[in-house]
């Protein structure tokens, strides 16, 4: 630096006052070069500081090299040198920087594994599936295994194979969700669906509750949905009788709906039993006095069931003659409304978490 200022000196005098700015400069050079030298970057942000006050549209170096209007012409080159050196480098050292700091391991990456954790807001059984779960540990009790079944089905596992004619009107369209048709493929109407394949198999005797999902075209109100779930039973053996439905039965009511409850039993009627009841336990909001619940009659139809139909039998190549046994089905929901006293079937499938987080004390 001294050496290109005295060479200048003895050559021209008359740029003396200028030479004074020079030296400034210089010396500003070599300082901004030393400061540059120790920067350190620790970040992505510190680079970015890093090229805004030295390489930036207003930064150091673009006003260093503004200075060169001020040099005359021919020294421009001279100097000209030195600014362009300082110029470099500042962008290997801007280069550097950005290695440096794409090397070095981020927070993110190396979190602080002495902070306690995230909260973790405990979930719930849906109450579908706590009513579900607790009717099927009572059949387990009695020696029921589990069974599923696929929810699209044939037009023979769903109505032909249960003793269900062409024309009833189960099979109707108001009824039936219908997939295709000719050949029909249906969303299941019931789970005896799995009662079927499971007679299919040959494998006797039979003692299965089958839970699921099925599909019915109705009218969706606060009672009523498109959807629900069931829970179906089968006990296929010798000398099966309907002594052995009713006992069944008369265990499950009082382990779901207490020791007090009573029960009975009203003729009905279903394709593919014979013969078939409707089975009502007195309504244990009102204890049997009436109520809205009950319509005022004091009893809740709760299942179906009957003595499977010889028909149904024959079509699953079981012998009648040698073979019995009784079915039963109950939807889910129902009681399950009743349990924890929801007033509206729709609430089960909107999943608002204001009403799933009611539930979270019953797991």
């Amino acid at each position: 630096m001294h050496d290109f200022r005295s060479g200048l000196q003895r050559r021209w005098p008359a740029l003396l006052p200028y030479l004074c700015r020079m030296e400034q400069l210089l010396q500003q050079i070599e300082s901004y070069r030393k400061e540059m030298e120790d920067y350190q970057a620790t970040d992505q942000a510190a680079v970015e500081n890093f090229r805004i006050k030295y390489l930036g549209t207003k930064g150091i170096v673009k006003t260093i090299m503004g200075e060169m209007r001020n040099v005359p012409a021919d020294k421009k080159k001279e100097l000209g040198l030195i600014v362009n050196d300082f110029k470099l480098f500042a962008e290997n050292k801007y280069e550097s920087l950005k290695a440096t700091s794409n090397e070095q391991p981020t927070s993110i990456n190396h979190p602080d594994l002495s902070l306690p954790g995230d909260l973790l807001t405990p979930g719930s059984r849906h109450p579908v599936t706590l009513m579900k779960n607790r009717i099927v540990s009572i059949f387990r009790r009695l020696g029921f295994a589990v069974a599923e079944g696929p929810e699209i089905e044939d037009d023979w596992h769903n109505f032909g194979a249960l003793n269900l004619p062409e024309h009833h009107p189960a099979r109707d369209m108001q009824d039936t969700f219908y997939v295709q048709q000719n050949p029909d493929w249906v969303l299941r109407t019931h789970t005896s669906n799995v009662q079927i394949r499971e007679m299919e198999k040959g494998k006797l005797p039979i003692r299965l509750v089958m839970p699921g999902r099925v599909y019915r075209n109705e009218t969706i109100s606060a009672r009523s949905h498109c959807f629900f779930h069931q829970v179906e039973g089968l006990y296929i053996d010798e000398n099966v009788s309907f002594a052995d439905l009713k006992q069944t039965l008369y265990f499950f009511v009082k382990e779901m709906y207490g020791k007090d409850v009573k029960v009975r039993f009203r003729p009905s009627y279903f394709p593919f039993t014979e013969p078939s009841a409707e089975m009502d336990v007195s309504c244990f909001i009102c204890g049997g006095v009436g109520c809205n619940i009950c319509k005022k009659t004091g009893w809740v139809e709760i299942l179906g069931c009957g003595m499977v139909h010889p028909n149904v039998l024959e079509n699953c190549n079981i012998d009648p003659n040698k073979y019995t046994g009784f079915a039963f089905g109950m939807g889910v929901e129902r009681p399950a409304m009743l349990k924890y006293g929801i007033n509206d079937i729709r609430l089960f499938s909107e999943n608002d978490v204001r009403f799933l987080k009611q539930f979270t004390g019953a797991i």
